[in-house]
């Protein structure tokens, strides 16, 4: 068991802006009310986003625009070689959709990452999710369990770290072995008195791997 995993969340942490913001501010905008509502723990997380990805009302041409219009740090395609090169597997965590996020992986070119998220399909004129309650990873507030995947990937590899921004990173971060925190998510690993890295970019990881000898080239 020599492999290790790198497990990154996607919305906010490899990309600049979530895609439910993208979608507010183009199509939705009563969604600012559904936001307040989210954060205040009003409406599940899982209802939020059912919400606003079937009120976009677009032809799918249209929302493949908007999905590849999306920032990703730079850094983060030659990042996740790296992790291939180094005897690493790279896995994407995301508590949003496989909907756009592969979409968006095939925008940059970025091959052999396996993408663990709520699945979501296009139809008719909007985004759709398929929650199954049955499912091992389901969670009834983020439709997926961040924190079960990580403790499966742990029966495979010998060391899995984590890369997460915000809230529903908390918990799969006391699951890994090493957390790097990016905006929100440092205070709240604070306050959980959970360790962790603070870094505000991919490079940075690239730097402490180096240094860690995680990455030999």
């Amino acid at each position: 068991m020599n492999k290790w995993a790198f497990v990154s969340d996607f919305d906010g942490t490899i990309t600049k802006k979530d895609f439910y913001q993208i979608v507010i501010e183009k199509y939705f905008n009563e969604g600012e009310k559904l936001y307040k509502q989210w954060k205040s723990e009003e409406i599940k997380d899982i209802d939020f986003l059912s919400a606003v990805f079937s009120s976009i009302n677009q032809e799918e041409d249209i929302i493949m625009d908007d999905i590849k219009s999306i920032e990703i740090d730079e850094h983060v395609p030659e990042f996740i070689k790296k992790v291939q090169k180094n005897n690493g597997d790279f896995f994407i965590l995301s508590a949003g959709t496989d909907y756009y996020i592969q979409h968006l992986l095939n925008h940059y070119g970025i091959e052999c990452v396996k993408v663990f998220s709520n699945e979501g399909y296009y139809k008719d004129k909007n985004v759709h999710l398929n929650i199954d309650s049955g499912h091992p990873h389901y969670s009834e507030r983020y439709g997926i369990d961040k924190e079960k995947v990580i403790t499966e990937l742990h029966k495979e590899y010998e060391i899995v770290f984590f890369a997460g921004d915000s809230e529903p990173d908390s918990h799969p971060a006391k699951a890994a072995d090493l957390t790097f925190a990016f905006g929100q998510l440092q205070q709240l690993l604070k306050e959980k008195s959970l360790s962790h890295i603070e870094v505000n970019s991919f490079k940075e990881i690239d730097e402490y791997l180096q240094k860690d000898g995680r990455f030999l080239a």
